[in-house]
């Protein structure tokens, strides 16, 4: 039976990188069908205690947070902003976090990021794994795709043999854990 994967771009860029990086990812997966998400999908009032108590919690993130439930690991790309999560990813992160603390179930997850610069987002991959690692111990492993102009083809995908091989890698790991 196919494994269902999750994968998202965290980014709200109609024509996010992240978004393509986690799709090409997920699709080298044998046996699996992937749910790509789109953020834009996904919007809803900023995050605050007080709009949790005057409306309670937004269609948008129960949705979300049904999306994770039927998946059967998870694939996330991250977007650096000024080295942190883009506002969009994580106003859908704190809405979620609200309908239970352990957001991810304890799913397998694979965290990648690109940029178009050559440090590939590493600052939010290591941001995503330092904080995700603490509550799911299901994280499989993490990728950076520095230079995504130069690294990457909507045909051939990853470019650069060794860049090539390290997805690779991080892929068998997490298909391991499904």
């Amino acid at each position: 039976m196919a494994k269902k994967i999750l994968a998202l771009g965290a980014s709200s860029s109609k024509k996010s990188i992240n978004k393509q990086l986690a799709n090409f990812a997920a699709q080298q997966l044998e046996n699996t069908s992937v749910n790509l998400l789109d953020l834009n999908d996904f919007e809803m009032p900023i995050f605050s205690i007080d709009r949790e108590q005057d409306l309670g919690i937004p269609e948008a993130a129960k949705k979300f947070k049904q999306h994770i439930r039927e998946a059967d690991g998870i694939i996330i790309s991250f977007a650096e902003h000024n080295s942190a999560y883009s506002a969009a990813y994580k106003n859908i992160y704190d809405w979620v976090s609200r309908i239970e603390q352990d957001v991810w179930l304890s799913k397998p997850m694979l965290l990648l990021a690109t940029s178009p610069g050559a440090r590939g987002g590493r600052g939010v991959l290591e941001l995503a794994h330092s904080a995700y690692g603490r509550a799911n111990k299901n994280i499989t492993g993490t990728f950076s795709l520095p230079s995504f102009g130069q690294n990457f083809s909507k045909e051939e995908g990853i470019l650069d043999t060794e860049l090539k091989v390290k997805l690779t890698e991080a892929l068998s790991a997490f298909a391991e854990k499904l």
